[in-house]
């Protein structure tokens, strides 16, 4: 097949159930794309692929915790079972329980570690000897703009999310002709990022800021219009965030 655009391209998505992983599902399987659904919440991952298959979509899904690297294999595999390939590989999958560093909070701190950079590892763990096998594959991993600007409580995430963005350009460094590589670093998203602050001062500051989030369909579109390039053409780096953002 064609390597130019999106209609037929196999898409695996991390994170997919919810957010940014689900929007980017919902437009990529719109124009055509195969997609395969990984996240942790069965119920969520059903639901979405009855959706995407109601609105004549194509897709499989599979319960996928990207802290376990098996779990991120057996995703990559299913897409080759399912449909031959995988042409694309999005690492959307990740988590932000901002605190200042004197909370200590140290669990929340592994857990960012595991799920925003070793499961970006795990990622290309899996689907890079796919992509050489095939001599064609794309990787795109969803940063945060939290790594640009630097500002109290995101010290951790921030560095999590740093350490994607270091792996990312070490990867397209390496990638050859064939591969693509691309980062995209959202800024504020309209996606219940609070929810998953456990500290009640940090999560009261940021709500008050989150009326200047966007939806996540902008990053979905700058998705679609990284993958939709001609093979030749590799989108580095997208940056995404509102205007009323500093």
């Amino acid at each position: 097949m064609s390597t130019d655009g999106i209609d037929g391209k196999v898409v695996a998505i991390t994170g997919a159930s919810s957010g940014i992983g689900e929007s980017i599902a919902i437009l990529l399987a719109s124009k055509g794309a195969k997609v395969v659904l990984g996240a942790r919440r069965e119920e969520k991952l059903d639901d979405l692929e009855g959706r995407i298959r109601d609105a004549g979509g194509d897709a499989a899904s599979i319960v996928t915790d990207v802290r376990r690297r098996t779990d991120v294999q057996a995703l990559v595999d299913l897409a080759q079972e399912r449909f031959g390939r995988l042409d694309v590989l999005v690492s959307n999958a990740g988590i932000g329980p901002i605190s200042p560093l004197d909370a200590l909070a140290v669990d929340e701190w592994e857990d960012m570690v595991d799920i925003n950079v070793k499961g970006l590892l795990w990622g290309i763990s899996a689907a890079l000897p796919v992509f050489r096998a095939q001599k064609a594959g794309h990787f795109v991993n969803i940063l945060s703009t939290a790594g640009i600007k630097i500002v109290p409580t995101m010290a951790v995430y921030a560095a999590t999310k740093n350490a994607g963005r270091t792996i990312t350009e070490g990867l397209r460094q390496e990638s050859g002709a064939d591969l693509r590589v691309t980062g995209i670093s959202p800024g504020m998203i309209d996606t219940g990022f609070t929810d998953t602050i456990s500290n009640p001062e940090t999560r009261a500051a940021l709500a008050d800021q989150m009326a200047m989030a966007i939806p996540p369909e902008a990053i979905a579109r700058a998705a679609l219009y990284a993958i939709e390039q001609p093979a030749n053409v590799d989108v580095g780096d997208i940056v995404i965030r509102s205007t009323a953002q500093g």
